[in-house]
């Protein structure tokens, strides 16, 4: 056990890291002994800070990454907080994960990084911070891609808080982020720096899938299989944009469209009054915490191949989202630790992965079936004390 960790960190990410402090900067020729680089540049500068504070070694990153486990936990802990929508009880599940505990402290992987650099962008949308919450997302979106499955809802969440220009500029932070960050391989090598750090078309190896294990491996591999997936994430995303995170204002095109689309076509005082309301309005951390959480728990249903290390893309967001739900309190500690035991079976089996499709499909069932939130805060009262 301890040999494998010392062969992940070791062999596999310092090995990366070493080629680039030697200074290569063709993303084809820096591999380690596992495998070749398949990270964006972030994870290139952030492990090799590892590597000079550690030397290499592999006890002082773990007190590193246990440093980095606390970091997140109070990060998670603080947009719960804001959200309300957890008893304090409850809280203390974010704690009990053996997988989660094993994947920080002992695994050292760079999903840690790209969680908890996550979890500090959701906190400062929660504040309406949004061109640094976008920083920070494509910060985190640089150590690893599987971050892009929250750019759905948290575009959704921008054009429903910004004017246009708003959305624009903050996106233009996001991307510019990600130009510095690669500048040193879109100078030299730059179709293989894309090719290989933004690689959408990866197959992953059916033997360490937790999810889809029931699925013969020619089929798992198999275009027509990830196409059917990518449809049905897709569509999901779009029902629940529609019906559950648009439903008060109407759908997608009302929440998100220009203002005189959500305004009647005649210009009465009703509408200057109802303009009025939306200019001092934003949207609560609640809703916030709901449109992002479940956007990327619906891309965690649907994605091909989930690794054990995958598990940190969504853990911390279990309680909420069952707490979202009408379940009973029984069913919704039975799906949580239903969810647990299933990414705690190693190597998983056929039964393992279909126990965790249940857990998935009966808690985005949940889901759908919850009422929807009023999505917005009416700050007017503080505008009048002021």
């Amino acid at each position: 056990m301890w040999y494998s960790w010392f062969v992940y960190f070791r062999l596999t990410l310092l090995a990366q890291v070493t080629g680039f402090l030697a200074g290569e900067r063709n993303y084809a020729e820096i591999h380690g002994d596992t495998g070749p680089l398949v990270y964006p540049a972030g994870f290139l500068y952030i492990y090799s800070g590892i590597q000079y504070i550690t030397g290499g070694a592999v006890f002082p990153a773990q007190i590193l990454f246990g440093v980095l486990y606390v970091i997140n936990l109070g990060l998670v802990l603080l947009i719960y907080i804001r959200a309300q929508a957890v008893p304090w009880w409850a809280l203390s599940l974010l704690c009990l994960s053996k997988r989660i505990h094993s994947i920080f402290v002992l695994r050292l992987f760079n999903d840690c990084v790209a969680t908890t650099l996550m979890h500090a962008s959701v906190a400062l949308m929660q504040q309406q911070h949004w061109h640094l919450a976008l920083t920070v997302f494509s910060a985190a979106v640089s150590v690893k891609m599987n971050v892009l499955l929250l750019a759905p809802p948290v575009l959704l969440l921008l054009l429903k808080s910004l004017t246009v220009w708003g959305v624009l500029t903050s996106l233009g932070c996001a991307a510019i982020l990600q130009v510095l960050v690669g500048m040193p391989f879109l100078l030299t090598y730059p179709m293989e720096y894309f090719s290989r750090a933004f690689n959408l078309g990866r197959v992953f190896i059916h033997f360490w899938s937790v999810n889809f294990k029931f699925v013969p491996e020619d089929f798992f591999i198999s275009k027509p299989f990830a196409l059917s997936l990518l449809i049905l994430h897709l569509g999901f995303l779009f029902v629940f944009a529609q019906y559950k995170w648009c439903r008060h204002e109407g759908g997608i095109l009302r929440a998100c469209g220009p203002q005189n689309v959500r305004e009647e076509p005649k210009k009465s005082d009703l509408n200057v009054v109802d303009k009025f309301l939306r200019s001092v309005q934003s949207l609560s951390a609640n809703h916030i915490l709901t449109v992002v959480f479940t956007g990327n728990f619906i891309g965690i249903v649907f994605a091909r191949s989930l690794h054990y290390q995958f598990y940190s893309w969504y853990f911390y967001s279990l309680p909420f989202l069952l707490w979202k739900t009408t379940f009973p309190t029984p069913v919704r500690l039975a799906i949580f630790f239903g969810t647990e035991l299933c990414w705690n079976v190693y190597p998983s089996t056929p039964v393992s992965s279909v126990a965790l499709l249940l857990c998935h499909v009966s808690l985005l069932a949940g889901l759908w079936f919850a009422p929807s939130e009023y999505p917005y805060v009416d700050r007017t009262k503080e505008i009048k004390k002021s």
